[in-house]
């Protein structure tokens, strides 16, 4: 099983590993990420092959500064204003590559874009003490739900890597929110933990939703972030079998039979159901029910990104496929 060491204990150990080659579950602010140093093929394969993820799905790259990240991409003037607004912190650009930057191809699955991320904390340490790039998708396997504390890393990946980095829970708890900008508008491709809304207040329009056919970014499959049972959504009615994920003060009828039961947030709080999204529903997956169902979020602020989580959980299970 794998080590798990206090953030504080874990650079060294951590750093020795990824000059080897292999890979490390670290905390961000998001969600624990699988990383690997995204420079060398041998590290970047480990990462597919510890998460079983499909190797058209492409890796978002982890800088530690803006000179790291202009070392790998073209910043057009829009991207560079949200870089010095957001960065560090959730928010993924994808950009041009820029040619001979040393990515190695399994981390963009082909594309001529990179998915580029500044992280807080032990990740923008570690990246800065490795002077390298780090790929680091969320830790867990391919299509299941992510990872918001080293114990759920390790639970799920611990018989296949070799070290798990415990920087607690993760305060943000939802992946980056991605983004791409083209012919000075800006598309939103996955929302996540900085709201659209934000957004679109710092660069003064509207963002554009969804992508082209295909993979453009992580997280754009149309099954992702699944538990082993079912998932309903906008529950009306709670069945006596199922299990009961919820918002807010208003209850589903027939709630008080659920065969479990969690609130996200009780006072309706759209930041504390992201927080707890992904462990609410890692738990609820461990009562045993064959189904979860969920009652509606609204889809203002945060809600897009935890409604596109759900949507996805919900969503028939082939990964095989991009949602488009």
């Amino acid at each position: 099983m794998a080590e798990i060491l206090a953030a504080g204990e874990a650079l060294e150990r951590a750093l020795t590993l990824l000059q080897g080659g292999d890979v490390v579950a670290i905390p961000t602010e998001t969600v624990y990420g699988l990383a690997g140093d995204a420079t060398n093929g041998i590290g970047v394969a480990c990462i597919f092959e510890a998460k079983g993820r499909p190797r058209f799905n492409p890796l978002i790259a982890h800088v530690a500064d803006m000179a790291m990240a202009e070392r790998i991409a073209v910043f057009d003037p829009l991207s560079r204003k949200l870089a010095l607004a957001f960065w560090p912190g959730p928010l993924t650009l994808v950009l041009p590559q820029r040619p001979g930057n040393g990515i190695h191809p399994l981390v963009t699955a082909g594309l001529d874009t990179i998915a580029l991320r500044m992280p807080r904390g032990f990740g923008g340490d570690l990246i800065a003490k490795l002077g390298r790039p780090l790929a680091a998708p969320s830790a867990n396997s391919s299509g299941k739900i992510s990872a918001t504390t080293a114990q759920a890393v390790a639970a799920d990946l611990g018989a296949r890597i070799k070290l798990v980095v415990d920087g607690g829970a993760t305060p943000v708890g939802l992946e980056s929110t991605i983004v791409k900008a083209e012919d000075g508008r800006l598309r939103l491709l996955r929302p996540g933990g900085i709201a659209a809304g934000e957004i679109e207040t710092q660069i003064g329009m509207e963002m554009l939703r969804g992508g082209g056919a295909g993979v453009e970014a992580p997280g754009m499959l149309a099954s992702h972030y699944a538990p082993g049972a079912a998932v309903r959504l906008n529950a009306g009615t709670v069945g006596k079998d199922e299990a009961l994920l919820a918002f807010g003060s208003q209850r589903a009828e027939g709630w008080h039979h659920a065969a479990a039961f969690l609130n996200l947030s009780e006072t309706g709080d759209l930041r504390e159901a992201a927080s707890n999204l992904f462990a609410y529903m890692q738990q609820l997956d461990r009562s045993g029910a064959p189904t979860i169902a969920v009652e509606k979020v609204p889809f203002e602020g945060l809600g897009e990104a935890i409604n596109d989580r759900l949507s996805r959980a919900a969503a028939p299970r082939d990964n095989t496929q991009p949602k488009t």
